[in-house]
């Protein structure tokens, strides 16, 4: 197998095992719009990494932590809806993104690889953060993993417990954040949030317990990498949609079982 292949293998499966256990939380909670937000962030940490000639992935992952921190306070101000605040975060740090971008005269970006994901030249560069970025909120995840099931089950009754609820929530976004900004070179900004949320979804039709949804997420995340890339590779399909394509048929059959079954 040509190496550009083994690390896109290696690449794609590391954010599987990391997107899995997260975007069980990520579907417990109905986060999925908030994880929308931060992709859209990562276009702008980039065009600021390239324009302050800094480690774009750095760049990115400072953005995303900023936006988590800013969305947290907001989220409860009562004078404009959580989905409306959203929406205008999302979709004004992917404008601003793109009129920093503007200014880098003699800058060639490939913006249809950043927007859809360039899987095939992922680096080895790429892996250290991966792996590195994954094990850190693989951990905490561990760590946290009481706390932030007893706020997903019933905020109030943890805060009766002594859960810092509000300190789980960000770290919950600190972590989401991090995953989304390494994260973006798998399966682009537009798409990076389906890798959080289809293979969870499709898991939740088979298990029964919390701990197993996320080892199945994880589980099918990874045959859908798998499938995408061998799509990819005899057929010349773009890698990162290919990924999404398939774990969207894996969810297609979970529901489809699940329909059977009732």
């Amino acid at each position: 197998m040509d190496d550009f292949m083994i690390r896109a293998v290696l690449g794609g499966l590391g954010v599987a095992l990391i997107a899995g256990p997260l975007g069980c939380f990520v579907v417990w909670q109905r986060m999925a719009y908030f994880g929308d937000t931060l992709a859209h962030s990562t276009l702008l940490g980039l065009a600021l990494g390239i324009l302050l000639e800094i480690t774009p992935i750095i760049s990115i992952v400072l953005v995303c932590f900023m936006l988590a921190l800013l969305l947290g306070l907001l989220k409860n101000q009562k004078k404009l809806a959580s989905d409306t605040l959203l929406g205008i975060l999302a979709h004004s740090t992917l404008a601003l993104g793109l009129v920093t971008l503007s200014f880098l005269e003699g800058f060639r970006l490939d913006l249809h690889g950043y927007l859809f994901g360039d899987l095939l030249a992922v680096n080895h560069i790429d892996l250290y953060w991966i792996y590195g970025g994954g094990m850190v909120v693989l951990i905490l995840l561990w760590r946290s993993w009481s706390a932030l099931l007893s706020i997903t089950i019933h905020e109030e009754l943890a805060q009766v417990e002594g859960i810092a609820v509000h300190q789980m929530r960000l770290l919950l976004m600190l972590m989401l954040a991090l995953v989304i900004a390494v994260a973006m070179k798998i399966v682009g900004i537009l798409l990076i949030t389906s890798m959080l949320i289809i293979p969870a979804a499709a898991a939740r039709y088979w298990v029964k317990t919390p701990e197993w949804m996320t080892f199945l997420a994880a589980f099918l995340g990874s045959i859908a990498v798998l499938g995408g890339l061998s799509l990819s590779y005899f057929v010349d399909t773009p890698a990162g949609p290919s990924i999404v394509v398939m774990a969207t048929i894996l969810f297609i059959l979970s529901f489809s079982v699940s329909l059977i079954r009732e």
